[in-house]
Order: C-alpha cells, then structure tokens, then sequence
C-alpha cells in the first residue's frame, strides 16, 4: 500500500510539474511540499495547518484531500497504539524447547538411573530425639492424642464460623464496593476532537497577500500563505488561532466564513487582525 508521501510525488509527477511550479501555484512553501512528498510531517506548526496544507496540495493534485486528511490522522493514532513487542528472550526459550524435542511428538522416557554400587550395609541411624521444650508440650500419657487433635479442631472450627458470620452481617448492610470507571487521556481526546476552522481568500482583481500567525507580543509570526491572486482566485487558509492578513490593495480582496463574505476593512496597502471566535 503506498504511503501519502508516494501517492503525492506519483500525481504531481503524473501533472508533469516541478515542486517550484507546484508551490507557485498552491503558495504553499516548497521544502513543506518536498517534506509531504518524504512523509515527514515536522513542520514546527500546529497539526490543524499541517492537516491544512495537506488538503489543499491534495486538491491542486485531483486527489481526496478526505482521504488524505484521515490517513494522516491515522498516523497519529497509530503511533500512539503501538503494541508493545514480546521479549526475544521468551522466543529463544520457546525454540529452544521445540528443537530438543523428539521428532515423532512423543515425549522420550528419561535414561534410567544406573544402579547403585553394592557397598557394605549401614547401621541404623540413632533415634531422633525432640527438643527439651516440645517434650514438655507433649501431653501425658493419660490423655489420647486423638482426643486433643478433635478438640483443637473443634476451636478452629467455632473461631472459623464466628469470623464467616461477622463477614456476611457487614456485607449485607455494606454491600460490595464498585470501583469507578477509568478513562484514559487518549480517550478524553478522542471524545472532544477539535473542529478544523478555515477561512477563504478572495480576489476580486489582482493582489498580493500575506497571512501571518500573529505571536503573543503582537509581532507576525509563521507564516501560512504568502502569494498573489488574480482575480476570481481563491486560497484556503487555517484559522485556528489569532493572524495578521496584509495585503497590497485592500480594496480587491475578500475573506469568506461559512458562507459570508467580508471586506479586508482597509484600501491600498494594509493589514488586518483576525481573531477566531471562541
């Protein structure tokens, strides 16, 4: 099965253009292209504008930028999944007893032990004598030993049956505990996946843009989109989080959102602050 990086260089090749004619046309940077191409996702950006990028070279190149996206979300998942691989010692062990074992699957009898030397016989072992204190402890002879082994029994029996009873009255009135559930953070995750936020340039004439994350001291920072658009062209970008749109001639760009449009708010050379809502 080919990987997102193969199916990607496979149709740009099919187009029969280069990655700079493919990141002209798409604005997207050429060494993100060429990394998509590698399977290597490490661009230093959110995952939403990886995931972003990714679906808009996918549609430059007719394929399913669907497809593309859940693949790449597999990805993530997969790795976070992987099975933890058995030891190798276990395997050795394994083969090891399967290699000494007889080949007809019957189970081979044990050598017999050689017969022992005739030597001259022993004599008896002195009787075993018990220590001074379990010599005391042993009852007298008046008294039947099986009669205090029944009556050591009895006692255990009574405490047994004592400690049976207070188990099952505390148990009843109590009931067994039930341990709470527990979840996971993958699972937390799964359950409230983010949503995937864009918004859509329009150019009602020719212009230059360039759309900027904006930093926490106010200063531009990555930058998502930088090119020109000609008039009727669109471009996607990610807005997941506050960004800086400038742009050579307000007047002749557009900005889309769920289906309404908006001017940039300036004319001539400017920049406008998108923050996305909460």
């Amino acid at each position: 099965m080919q990987t997102i990086g193969e199916r990607l260089e496979e149709a740009r090749k099919r187009k029969g253009i280069s990655l700079r004619e493919a990141a002209e046309a798409t604005k997207i940077r050429g060494d993100y292209l060429h990394k998509f191409e590698s399977n290597q996702y490490d661009l230093k950006l959110p995952e939403i504008y990886v995931r972003g990028f990714l679906r808009t070279y996918a549609n430059f190149l007719k394929l399913s930028a669907d497809k593309i996206a859940s693949e790449f979300d597999a990805l993530g998942r997969a790795a976070a999944r992987a099975p933890r691989m058995p030891s190798r010692e276990i395997y050795g062990r394994m083969d090891l007893s399967v290699a000494s074992g007889p080949s007809t699957g019957e189970a081979e009898a044990p050598p017999a032990a050689p017969p022992p030397e005739e030597s001259a016989p022993e004599s008896p072992p002195p009787p075993r004598r018990l220590p001074q204190p379990f010599r005391n402890n042993l009852p007298s002879p008046g008294v039947p030993i099986d009669m205090v082994l029944k009556i050591a029994g009895s006692f255990l029996a009574v405490i047994a049956a004592i400690f049976l009873a207070v188990w099952g009255v505390k148990l009843a009135f109590t009931g067994p505990k039930k341990s709470a559930p527990t979840v996971t953070a993958g699972e937390i995750v799964a359950a409230q996946p983010l949503p995937e936020r864009t918004i859509t340039l329009v150019a009602l004439d020719t212009v230059n843009v360039t759309v900027a994350l904006k930093n926490a001291d106010l200063s531009s920072g990555a930058v998502l989109f930088q090119g020109t658009l000609k008039r009727g062209q669109t471009q996607t970008v990610p807005w997941q989080n506050p960004i800086y749109i400038s742009a050579n001639a307000g007047q002749n760009l557009e900005i889309e959102y769920k289906g309404k449009f908006y001017s940039s708010q300036f004319t001539g050379a400017g920049r406008a602050q998108m923050d996305p809502p909460r």
